[in-house]
């Protein structure tokens, strides 16, 4: 998406504008229809695949004004005097008290109190707006700050969709993955009763893996789109991978399966220990392929990562993590790189969040490298488990450890 027009001013209200989006453009990227103007700085958005509506996760919050339309049961007067329950769409605008995302089923709920004339909703009553792909939605926010800016930017970013698939497989099993600048999308899970490949079953053995390798095929064209995608990452241990590649080449050849045949180049082998997500980590912790995806997001996040831990390893004291640490650290300018979860940024109380807010704009003021980690992301939930902050140091502070956390 392309702005055309801004006149934002951090921290107070403004106006960005952008052209018209092509229907063709839409059904290929994951896109914001997104029109921000004055009124309270109000965002109009419309969310077109699961990684928009993380981004509007991230943007609502509390205390800030969601205009939706949503669907109410009422209650109405029947011809014989009974009472019959009718649903009802009503356009509603709360005042927003909690968030809450459901990666897996891809709504969003926010719960609040209705600010707005309804016949069917009271003023001052609680309701809870789900939003959902395709169905538009506005937000009012009284200040939009540096965090809000950027997500606005990154859900105009076309690059913003998956630009890596993994597909972790042993046999019987396999787990196809989406990973994109936000999130890592389960998109398929497949499993297969396989028999024994020894003696008398040797025979269902080779039928069993054929329609096991047959179903992961279907999966790969239905999810993945090579328009977006810059790499495919086949996984598995042993050589499951290999089978399915040979068998992956074989039927694009008989069947002139075109989009296999021309990305041939794009799908790439790597060893994983087993076809569950943890083993997502070690496949793309592995040099071969961090070489081939070092321009996606999720490469970038699992270097930066780690350059962290190898920091804390061999010089302990250019590394720290914790808020309390980390605040100190840039006290003392000495912040080369931050790493920082978002959900740091989502805490209910407005004053913790603008200090992480502040942080980050402070390490970037002075010449800092700040890497946003989604909790979405495996690179995040280690993270997470490390106090969800951490930073790489200019200078050694080895005085820290001693200051407690």
């Amino acid at each position: 998406m392309k702005l055309v027009h801004r006149n934002l001013v951090r921290n107070g209200p403004g106006t960005v504008k952008v052209p018209p989006l092509h229907l063709s453009l839409l059904a290929r990227r994951s896109l914001f229809d997104l029109a921000i103007c004055l009124r309270g700085c109000v965002a109009q958005l419309l969310p077109e695949e699961d990684d928009d509506l993380w981004h509007a996760y991230n943007l609502i919050a509390v205390g800030d004004h969601l205009q939706a339309v949503t669907v109410r049961k009422v209650l109405r007067e029947g011809a014989s005097g009974g009472r019959d329950a009718e649903r009802v769409k009503l356009k509603l605008e709360i005042v927003v008290e909690s968030v809450d995302y459901d990666k897996e089923g891809s709504v969003l709920r926010a719960r609040g109190k209705n600010i707005s004339e309804n016949e069917h909703v009271k003023i001052g009553q609680f309701h809870t707006l789900e939003l959902e792909l395709k169905r538009p939605f506005v937000l009012r926010k009284e200040i939009w700050d540096w965090l809000a800016l950027e997500t606005i930017q990154q859900a105009c970013d076309p690059t913003a969709s998956a630009d890596l698939a993994v597909i972790l497989m042993q046999e019987g099993l396999a787990h196809l993955f989406l990973i994109g600048k936000s999130i890592t999308a389960t998109r398929a899970r497949i499993e297969t009763s396989i028999p024994r490949k020894h003696g008398p079953a040797i025979a269902g053995y080779e039928s069993a893996l054929k329609k096991f390798f047959e179903h992961v095929l279907q999966a790969l064209l239905k999810h993945i789109d090579f328009e977006v995608v810059q790499c495919v990452v086949i996984a598995s241990p042993g050589f499951t991978k290999d089978q399915f590649r040979d068998y992956l080449f074989l039927e694009a050849a008989r069947r002139d399966l075109r989009v296999i045949i021309e990305n041939k180049a794009r799908l790439v082998l790597a060893h994983a220990t087993s076809g569950y997500k943890h083993s997502l980590k070690e496949v793309l912790d592995t040099p071969g392929v961090m070489a081939l995806i070092k321009d996606t997001k999720a490469a970038q996040e699992v270097r930066a990562l780690q350059e962290f831990f190898n920091m804390l390893t061999n010089d302990s004291a250019r590394a720290c993590y914790g808020p309390k640490h980390v605040e100190i650290a840039q006290d003392r300018l000495a912040i080369q790189t931050l790493l920082i979860t978002d959900t740091l940024f989502r805490n209910a109380d407005i004053a913790t969040r603008q200090k992480y807010v502040n942080l980050v704009e402070s390490v970037k003021k002075y010449g800092g490298t700040v890497h946003i980690f989604s909790s979405m992301h495996v690179s995040g939930d280690q993270l997470a488990q490390l106090t969800g902050i951490a930073a790489i140091l200019r200078f050694p502070l080895p005085d820290l450890e001693d200051i407690e956390m």
